[in-house]
C-alpha cells in the first residue's frame, strides 16, 4: 500500500469507499480494514485526512450524501419545471434504479437515520440537516408551483412536504424489509396518483 500523492483525490477516494462500506454493512459494520483495501491505501494515509472512524462517518454524511440529494433534486427540478412532476419523475427513477437489486439495502440516507439518528449526536445533525434540506426543497418548490398556477392554491406546502418525505421514507423500508424492490414501482406509483390529486384541477 502507498500514500497517494494527489490530497484531494485521495480524499475523494477515502470518502467513496467508506460511503460504499456503510451502504453494505452499516456505519458500525463499517471496518477501516475494508476501507484500506479497497483504496490501496496506507493506513496512514487514511489518518492524515480523516483521525478516527466517527470523523470519517460525519464526513460521508456531509460531502457525499446531502451532495447526492442536492444533486438529484436539481437534475430532476431543471428538467421538470413543473414541481409535482419533478418529484414523480424522481421516484420513478428511485424505483428503475433498485429493481433489479437481489439483496435490496435500502436507501443510503434512510439506513443511516434508522441506524445512527437516535444513538450519536453528531449524525443526529447532520442527518436532520439533509433531510430540513429536502424539506426546504419540496416547500419551496411546492410553493412556487401554486404562484405559476402549478399548484393548488388550497393545500399546506409545509405539511404537504412533510408527507411526501414520510412516505417515502416508509416505502423505501419496507421495500427492504420484505426485500422486495420491485414493490418500488407499484407502491411510487400510488404515490404519484396522491401527487396528482394537488394540481389544480384544470391541469
Amino acid at each position: 500500500m502507498s500514500i497517494e500523492r494527489n490530497p484531494e483525490h485521495t480524499r475523494t477516494r477515502i470518502l467513496e469507499a467508506a460511503q460504499e462500506e456503510i451502504y453494505e454493512n452499516g456505519y458500525q459494520g463499517m471496518r477501516i480494514e475494508a476501507i484500506l483495501q479497497k483504496t490501496q491505501l496506507a493506513k496512514g494515509a487514511l489518518y492524515h485526512y480523516f483521525p478516527n472512524k466517527l470523523a470519517l462517518g460525519y464526513a460521508v454524511v456531509d460531502e457525499i450524501l446531502l451532495e447526492h440529494v442536492k444533486e438529484n433534486w436539481a437534475e430532476f427540478s431543471s428538467k421538470y419545471p413543473n414541481p409535482l412532476t419533478a418529484i414523480q419523475q424522481l421516484f420513478l427513477w428511485k424505483a428503475d434504479l433498485y429493481k433489479n437489486e437481489v439483496c435490496f439495502k435500502g436507501c443510503p440516507l434512510n439506513n443511516l437515520n434508522q441506524e445512527m439518528a437516535s444513538i450519536d449526536k453528531g449524525f443526529h445533525e447532520r442527518l436532520e440537516n439533509i433531510m430540513e434540506s429536502i424539506y426546504d426543497s419540496i416547500v419551496t418548490s411546492l410553493e412556487q408551483g401554486q404562484q405559476q398556477g402549478l399548484v393548488r392554491q388550497d393545500i399546506n406546502p409545509g405539511k404537504i412536504a412533510m408527507f411526501i418525505m414520510a412516505s417515502y421514507q416508509g416505502i423505501i423500508g419496507v421495500a427492504k424489509c420484505m426485500q422486495a424492490p420491485q414493490l418500488l414501482t407499484d407502491l411510487f406509483g400510488t404515490l404519484n396518483d396522491y401527487i396528482d390529486t394537488l394540481r389544480p384541477s384544470n391541469r
